[in-house]
């Protein structure tokens, strides 16, 4: 090769895509394996510290299985709020499509049965509450004729406790359940007795009966407070159930609580003036 001829050099470049070791798709795929894996050990911490009625209480949360209350539930009935576990009976809700309606002796009977077993049998899941407290409910509602006239649906409110089921016979303007300071009950809360003795004919569970005032106290110097018209409005309460047809061995508990448990805000509000009927879990 002579001196006059060029040297050739040849460059090779490489590139790199993505960024080398400072990117790349790996840092993606890597997080959502760390986020799965931090969910994987929550759950497994989170059964390992709770009991099974918290784990049930958790399952319940994200399928509800507990019904509206009367107080935020729609329907222009007497306790007829739909619930959230039923879909069908969402669908179904208004006109057209109805079936053949049953009769109020059939209905009864069939909802007072559902009633006994879910309290009877059940172990007090919330499920089994849930169902029993809508029985409850149905059987009350199939007590009044002629689409609840009087308005005597207003007085009742259902709900569910650690205790058990509770029926709230409440005041409301106008209408009130006994006259104003003393035991003598009047006649819608006469009437509103002998319904829930009626649906409560079937059932074996004891009954806990408990009376509330509002916050307005006896004028100073009387020694009857409202603690002894509470105690006393519940015993008025548990006579009337009694001549109604309730067996004396089911009512295992009478107390007044004046008014140290408001059902709302406003101590003066009649809602508070009101006799608590819980049944108690078996």
């Amino acid at each position: 090769m002579s001196g006059s001829e060029p040297t050739i050099i040849i460059k090779k470049i490489k590139k790199v895509s993505g960024g080398g070791h400072h990117g790349g798709a790996w840092k993606v795929a890597y997080a959502d394996f760390v986020t799965a894996m931090m969910a994987f050990f929550l759950l497994m911490w989170l059964l390992n510290a709770t009991t099974e009625d918290q784990r049930k209480g958790i399952a319940d949360y994200f399928n509800p299985s507990i019904p509206i209350s009367p107080i935020s539930g729609g329907g222009s009935g007497m306790l007829s709020g739909s619930t959230v576990y039923s879909d069908d009976t969402l669908a179904k809700d208004g006109t057209g499509g109805a079936k053949a309606k049953r009769s109020s002796e059939e209905k009864g009977s069939e909802n007072q049965d559902t009633l006994k077993a879910n309290l009877d049998e059940s172990g007090g899941t919330a499920k089994e509450a849930a169902k029993s407290l809508e029985a409850l409910r149905k059987e009350i509602a199939s007590q009044f004729e002629d689409g609840d006239a009087d308005g005597l649906g207003r007085h009742i409110l259902t709900r569910v406790t650690p205790e058990g089921i509770v029926i709230e016979l409440v005041d409301i303007d106008g209408s009130p359940l006994f006259k104003v300071g003393s035991t003598e009950a009047s006649p819608t809360m006469r009437l509103l007795l002998e319904v829930v003795t009626s649906s409560l004919s079937l059932i074996s569970n004891n009954l806990s009966i408990t009376g509330h005032t509002d916050g307005l106290s006896y004028s100073s110097g009387r020694d009857y407070t409202n603690w002894e018209l509470s105690t006393d409005r519940a015993h008025q309460a548990r006579r009337l159930m009694l001549a109604a047809g309730m067996p004396v061995s089911q009512i295992t508990e009478v107390a007044g609580k004046a008014d140290t448990d408001p059902l709302v805000d406003d101590r003066l509000a009649p809602q508070n003036r009101r006799i608590s009927i819980t049944i108690l879990k078996s």
